[in-house]
């Protein structure tokens, strides 16, 4: 997989995950080294009140730290505007992702052969480890982007990601929560980029609470798929 002339940008946003952040820094670190790739590692804590911060600190990464608590999405935005690479990764801190799933995100990239690459938990019609409930709520929303712009994905909502920085540089996001996820998705399908899923392995959460809020956070990836629709004049 080795390109000296590809660096990969790794985007980590983090709130609270002091149990697991060190892991997955780790972790990544080795993944990466082994693929050969030339890569830089971004952290952008958004407002931790844990010792998530003093964590990410020994491991030499980039760390960017926000004055106040902004949302998933922001951080992520942050992320990008300080990305070097060709090619930039996208991962959850909380260790629900696989980092050793990472070079088969970047595969279809290097090969030129998508713009974004998603790391699907339902691939293949599997559940995976995820929950059923979420599972729903994650059909719901691919009915929708399916009806809306003719894309057929089976999860919208992941946040394993692997896009190009020219993908990036053409699209405006705007999101500052959860919704990112799917205002990307419908922005970047919109301006007829190659997309695929590929297969990956996922861990819920063991310990803590998740800050996503079905009901609210909801109505805003709702309300995110439909505003991209039609601000983009196809609804």
């Amino acid at each position: 997989m080795a390109n000296n002339n590809v660096l990969i940008s790794v985007v980590i946003p983090v709130f609270n995950e002091a149990p697991t952040i060190g892991n997955i820094i780790e972790r990544l670190n080795c993944v990466m080294q082994e693929t050969g790739l030339q890569y830089e590692l971004i952290v952008v804590d958004d407002c931790s009140t844990d010792n998530s911060v003093e964590i990410a600190k020994r491991y030499g990464v980039k760390l960017f730290i926000l004055k106040k608590h902004a949302g998933k999405g922001f951080a992520l935005r942050l992320g990008f505007t300080k990305a070097r690479g060709s090619i930039i990764a996208m991962i959850d801190s909380d260790g629900s992702h696989y980092p050793e799933d990472l070079p088969k995100l970047l595969e279809p990239a290097l090969q030129n052969k998508a713009d974004l690459v998603i790391g699907s938990r339902y691939f293949g019609g599997s559940l995976s480890s995820a929950k059923k409930l979420n599972f729903a709520g994650v059909r719901i929303f691919n009915f929708l982007i399916k009806l809306l712009i003719g894309i057929r994905v089976s999860d919208s909502q992941s946040g394993y990601r692997v896009l190009k920085s020219l993908v990036l540089s053409n699209i405006s996001l705007k999101s500052r929560e959860y919704e990112i996820e799917s205002e990307m998705l419908v922005k970047i399908a919109k301006r007829g980029f190659r997309i695929m899923e590929v297969p990956i392995s996922f861990e819920p959460r063991t310990y803590g609470a998740s800050n996503l809020d079905p009901i609210v956070d909801g109505f805003k990836i709702l309300l995110s798929i439909v505003s991209s629709c039609i601000k983009d004049g196809r609804v």
